[in-house]
């Protein structure tokens, strides 16, 4: 499987990130990137994997690149496989079990050496892995050197873990994080220009009423309705937004069928296809069950939904479906519609989290691009995939890739669906 390497403006999820910020990531003090350097001159090998077991990125340093984010989902903790052991070795009995986990992610290697960081009460919260194509074994004088530079790191991370005056540091970090820029300018850059024309038309309906026929104040009525509607969208995007970017949109997973929240979906925007003169299909089969939050699921479907109805023609001849199978041990998830299509350059940018220029949909609706950064967001959370297919012209494709239930007995039933 290929690996995926990422850049600072990148690392979108740097709030979850709590014991990586207190060691000062992608800061000028970054303590992780200075270990992984001098333990590398330490050990004489070239590679250094390091990673914390509860947070989204692993954090690489090689002699390419002084150092990286790597992220890879659905990341396994090996803590177990350590035992009352701080070092695995190639004597040592789950060394294939960390080797073969190396190769499956992609990593060819020779020789490896994995550490596992602890707190002082024996709780793993990390490991390192030091890899290359060299065949000399470590010394074990480079282990004890290794192993005080680690214990160093270890009590620097204890440290600030527990000091207030760190945690403060923290969440600053988090609240500095270039999400809340992005937030900002969203807010300044798009709710400006809907205002501007409720203020302006409200003005000739409460100055101008005795000078405007029957047909204006419907088209005045109209307009007044469809730009409350947009602008309600885009808050109640920003409002989640802000609440997952800051940590604070609970991940609730539970098993359910997929053919609820498709049918919650389909209902709610069926009025708008029809509307714009757009077919809307829903053909979930209803045996599928996903392993998901099901407020996200929805919202991940419903923006995707959405989009695709801005972008199809009113002309009779647009469709927008909804359809699901059975892939592997997920759940695939498509939404097609045969609209205006995209460019490459715009696939490239289609969930990036900066501002641009949202493109106008057919009917001239105006949107930030922010409800398919959001639908990545949650895809993330819940530990899928999200992918864009299209051209120009022909329509565009989102799969989306969620975890099939493990355990059918405890799947979400209508009745229950109805009763929350």
């Amino acid at each position: 499987m290929g690996l995926e390497f990422l850049e600072a403006h990148q690392t979108d999820q740097l709030s979850a990130c709590k014991l990586s910020l207190l060691l000062g990531v992608y800061t000028a003090d970054n303590k992780i990137a200075r270990f992984m350097r001098i333990a590398r001159a330490i050990l004489n090998v070239e590679n250094a994997i390091f990673t914390f077991h509860n947070e989204p990125y692993k954090w690489i340093a090689s002699e390419a690149s002084d150092f990286q984010a790597l992220l890879v989902q659905n990341k396994k903790n090996f803590a177990a496989c350590f035992e009352n052991d701080l070092v695995i070795t190639p004597a040592h009995p789950h060394y294939e079990t960390l080797s073969a986990h190396l190769f499956h992610l992609g990593i060819d290697h020779t020789r490896l050496l994995c550490y596992d960081l602890r707190f002082e009460m024996q709780e793993s919260v990390a490991h390192v892995y030091f890899y290359d194509q060299q065949q000399s074994e470590f010394t074990p004088k480079q282990l004890d050197l290794l192993k005080d530079l680690t214990t160093a790191l270890v009590a620097t991370l204890q440290r600030n873990y527990e000091s207030e005056d760190y945690y403060e540091l923290y969440e600053q970090e988090r609240a500095l994080n270039f999400s809340k820029t992005k937030f900002f300018q969203v807010i300044a850059h798009d709710l400006r220009a809907p205002f501007h024309g409720l203020i302006g038309f409200s003005d000739v309906l409460a100055n101008e009423r005795d000078t405007l026929d029957d047909d204006n104040v419907q088209n005045i009525a109209n307009y007044l309705y469809e730009t409350l509607q947009s602008t309600y969208s885009l808050l109640e995007n920003l409002l989640n937004w802000a609440m997952s970017e800051g940590g604070r949109f609970e991940y609730h997973p539970i098993n359910f069928k997929l053919k609820q929240t498709s049918r919650i979906v389909y209902e709610v925007l069926n009025t708008l296809a029809v509307k714009k003169n757009i077919e809307l299909i829903e053909d979930v089969p209803p045996d599928l069950t996903v392993y998901a939050d099901m407020n996200m699921v929805t919202s991940i479907i419903q923006n995707l939904v959405s989009n695709a109805l801005k972008f199809t023609h009113t002309d009779g001849t647009g469709k927008v479906s909804v359809t699901a199978k059975s892939l592997g041990q997920n759940i695939e998830i498509t939404i097609k519609d045969s609209g205006l299509g995209m460019t490459q350059s715009q696939i490239d940018q289609v969930f990036e989290p900066k501002i641009k220029v949202s493109l106008k949909g057919t009917t001239g609706e105006k949107g930030t691009g922010l409800g398919l950064v959001l639908c990545k967001r949650f895809v993330d959370l819940n530990h899928g995939k999200i992918s864009v297919s299209s051209n120009k012209g022909e329509g565009t494709t989102f799969k989306v890739l969620l975890p099939m239930a493990k355990e059918p007995h405890l799947t979400l039933s209508s009745s229950q669906v109805e009763q929350t």
